[in-house]
């Protein structure tokens, strides 16, 4: 009884799907009753199933017809197959924008490993420019370098490395540079930005290979191979007046931005000039402690460190064109003009020349080239009175101040009495300070020098004195050193020559 009632369900659903001379027809088929024509159907079935057709359109125009009759209905369908759209599209999309952030990730990650595309907010802007003025290069006689890869290779240090000390941070965990202040002469400290040895070891190269190669002005005596204090005191001895004036902040007036168009100009791609650039400055940092924890918070611009091997060769080659300005200005003045890192120099004879004028001019010069002079650091000096170079008297011949040396001398012959504890002279360790000052004094006045190191050698061999490196004197016919060289070459503390013992 069941199955009947089964069958007679599948009829009905089979009729109201189509027609009942549908299902009909289809019966007499499959029950033989009905002829099949192997030539096509015959026109009662067309007939047929063309009803069968136009009922199922009717029907459906029927269902539309009621549904657009409630139109409460049909915004709320619409409204959720847009949701249903709108979801699906945006889970389709969430599924691309993830694709194509995790293979931008893979392809940044292989292009780190052999590319610097990213130095830091503010500086890498011109990272994207590669290409080198060859023809300048050429002309400085300076190595070139075609991309990152080069630099490092040239470097001897891994590009990770390379990106490493060259990566600038508004706060950081970590210090390229160790900070600690000196005593100045004329009283106050002195900051000195030190680098750790592996940038150091990076600007030694760069000073060595890239700075050093270019030609500084001849007046310019600081810093610079084959000259020193002496050379730059020379010009100005026996002169009626000598006018020395020093320049306020000296490295620091030197920022990242010309450090960069320093080395693009000397042909350098703006990628490689700037990371040379960053290589040679230093953010003005404050070091701060949170939970136990060092930050260095960047609050000034990128600027020359005054400790840094490379900061006085910028400055010299920077400066040229203050240079040369300042030696047009002592040509017309007929004076005679130096310039030893921040300390410039004019001196002349001739009696219609006005000092106070003269120093106006010098300022105004300063200043146009984007410096500032030190105000409480200007000194006429006339003859008759002390007048005094980079710590050179010149009155009359190259000399140092009796009093400084009547100092040392005493300071030598309490040696052998007293305990060097006991004692001070000039800063840190008394064995080197003395004899960095006789070395200073053999520059000046060879044999007095000579005699001075010989001292304080005896003083070592009877322990009256305590150094931390071995010490050396040249034999009696050996001819006298060279003076001290300037050239910042990266030397260890044992491979020193004695004479550069500081």
């Amino acid at each position: 009884m069941a199955d009947n009632r089964n069958v007679r369900q599948e009829l009905y659903d089979r009729i109201r799907e189509s027609s009942k001379d549908s299902v009909v027809l289809e019966e007499m088929k499959r029950m033989g009753f009905w002829a099949k024509n192997e030539n096509g159907p015959t026109i009662p079935e067309l007939l047929i199933n063309k009803e069968v057709e136009l009922n199922k359109e009717l029907n459906k125009l029927y269902e539309e017809k009621r549904k657009y009759q409630n139109k409460e209905a049909v915004l709320r369908d619409m409204r959720l197959k847009r949701m249903a759209d709108a979801r699906l599209k945006r889970e389709e999309n969430k599924k691309k924008k993830e694709l194509q952030r995790l293979e931008k990730a893979e392809a940044w990650k292989k292009q780190k490993e052999t590319e610097i595309i990213y130095l830091g907010e503010g500086v890498s802007v011109g990272l994207n420019n590669i290409e080198n003025n060859v023809t300048a290069l050429q002309k400085y006689n300076l190595p070139v370098f075609n991309n990152e890869n080069e630099l490092a290779q040239a470097l001897g240090i891994p590009l990770k490395e390379l990106r490493f000390l060259s990566f600038t941070r508004k706060v950081s965990t970590v210090s390229h540079y160790r900070k600690f202040y000196i005593p100045k002469k004329s009283g106050g400290k002195r900051l000195i930005s030190a680098p750790m040895p592996r940038l150091k070891n990076v600007q030694y190269w760069i000073l060595e290979n890239i700075f050093n190669k270019v030609t500084i002005h001849p007046a310019v005596h600081g810093f610079a191979l084959q000259r020193s204090i002496i050379s730059n005191a020379q010009p100005h001895i026996g002169k009626a007046v000598v006018v020395n004036i020093d320049v306020k902040d000296f490295f620091p007036s030197v920022h990242y931005k010309r450090v960069k168009g320093l080395l693009q100009q000397l042909g350098y791609s703006e990628k490689i000039a700037v990371i040379l650039a960053l290589l040679c400055t230093e953010a003005v940092t404050e070091e701060v402690t949170i939970d136990g924890q060092n930050y260095f918070v960047q609050k000034g611009n990128r600027v020359l460190p005054q400790g840094a091997p490379t900061s006085p060769a910028i400055t010299n080659i920077l400066c040229y064109k203050l240079d040369k300005r300042l030696q047009g200005l002592a040509n017309k003045s007929q004076c005679s003009f130096t310039r030893y890192a921040d300390d410039i120099t004019f001196s002349f004879d001739n009696v219609g020349t006005n000092a106070q004028q003269l120093v106006w001019r010098i300022k105004k010069v300063l200043q146009d080239e984007g410096f500032t002079v030190h105000p409480d650091k200007i000194r006429i000096m006339r003859k008759g009175a002390h007048q005094e170079v980079t710590g050179i008297v010149v009155n009359e011949k190259a000399g140092i101040p009796r009093k400084k040396l009547r100092q040392f001398r005493a300071v030598l012959h309490q040696l052998k009495s007293k305990d060097a504890s006991a004692l001070k002279w000039g800063n840190g360790n008394l064995t080197s300070a003395v004899t960095g000052y006789a070395n200073f004094v053999k520059m000046v006045k060879p044999a007095q020098g000579a005699a001075f190191q010989q001292q304080i050698v005896a003083l070592l061999q009877t322990n009256r004195l305590q150094y931390p490196v071995s010490i050396t004197t040249t034999p009696k016919n050996t001819q006298t050193p060279p003076a001290q060289n300037n050239s910042n070459e990266p030397k260890k503390d044992d491979d020193k020559p004695w004479w550069n013992v500081v």
